[in-house]
């Protein structure tokens, strides 16, 4: 069962052109990886997705619901870890306090949060293996920390759909992996924007690769050809392909 179907999706910010005709979906269960150069329309599409941006022409349905026209029912049903969060360092908020704003924003009021509410957060922090520090600030993390505590908070609302947006920018290989762990343990629809696929690869049923237009859609093995790659970024990229079958691009690690 397709739980996010979009259709012809075309967005534009004023005349430049976001998203060109994008057509993908994501069946219940799936990993779904979202891949391509800067500028390519990967955070756009997720807003969209989201009911933040409505689309100039095209169709989105999430579990047969329109994100704008029913909005918080959608979003009841999906968690969000944005690009990097800033959290104002000189505001003493705890870890704790962050896990729980997913749930206090479902909720609506602070004061509707019991002890089921609390456990919930504490084994989402439990999950990424940072349940010890439940009462230390969260400015006093290390990058890595805080980017596993903003995913904690997105898995707290016990989502049906999980968006990840760029979630292991400036993240160390042990928090990226208990990232991974944590995703691999559960049943849920997730979609995650990446510029580096390679460390996900062995994970991710499908990818869409993007350049405002959709590029290609499918299998890893399916979308990730030189022709493909050509096409979206403009230059040729190396396919390394393990005795597995698993195909990884060389693209280095620089953001997108």
């Amino acid at each position: 069962m397709s739980v996010i179907e979009a259709n012809g999706i075309y967005f534009s910010y004023g005349t430049g052109e976001a998203l060109a005709g994008v057509t993908f979906n994501a069946e219940e269960g799936e990993f779904v990886a979202v891949m391509g150069p800067n500028a390519s329309g990967k955070s756009t599409l997720m807003k969209i997705i989201l009911g933040l941006l409505n689309p100039k022409k095209g169709t989105v349905k999430i579990f047969g619901m329109g994100p704008v026209l029913e909005k918080e029912r959608v979003q009841q049903r999906i968690g969000y870890m944005p690009q990097r969060e800033s959290i104002a360092k000189k505001i003493p908020i705890e870890v704790k306090d962050v896990v729980l704003m997913g749930l206090t924003a479902k909720k609506k009021r602070l004061d509707f949060l019991g002890g089921k509410d609390i456990s919930v957060a504490k084994e989402s922090l439990e999950s990424v293996d940072l349940l010890h520090l439940w009462n230390k600030k969260f400015s006093e993390l290390s990058g890595g920390q805080q980017q596993r505590v903003m995913f904690a908070r997105a898995l707290a609302v016990r989502p049906e759909i999980l968006i990840l947006d760029e979630p292991f920018n400036g993240v160390d290989i042990p928090s990226r992996n208990k990232i991974l762990e944590s995703l691999g343990s559960r049943k849920m629809t997730t979609i995650i924007v990446v510029h580096n696929i390679n460390p996900i690869v062995h994970y991710i049923d499908k990818v869409l690769l993007l350049n405002k237009k959709a590029i290609a859609f499918g299998t890893p093995k399916e979308v990730l050809t030189t022709e493909n790659l050509m096409e979206a970024y403009g230059a040729s990229i190396q396919i390394v392909e393990c005795e597995e079958g698993y195909c990884h691009p060389l693209l280095g690690d620089t953001h997108g």
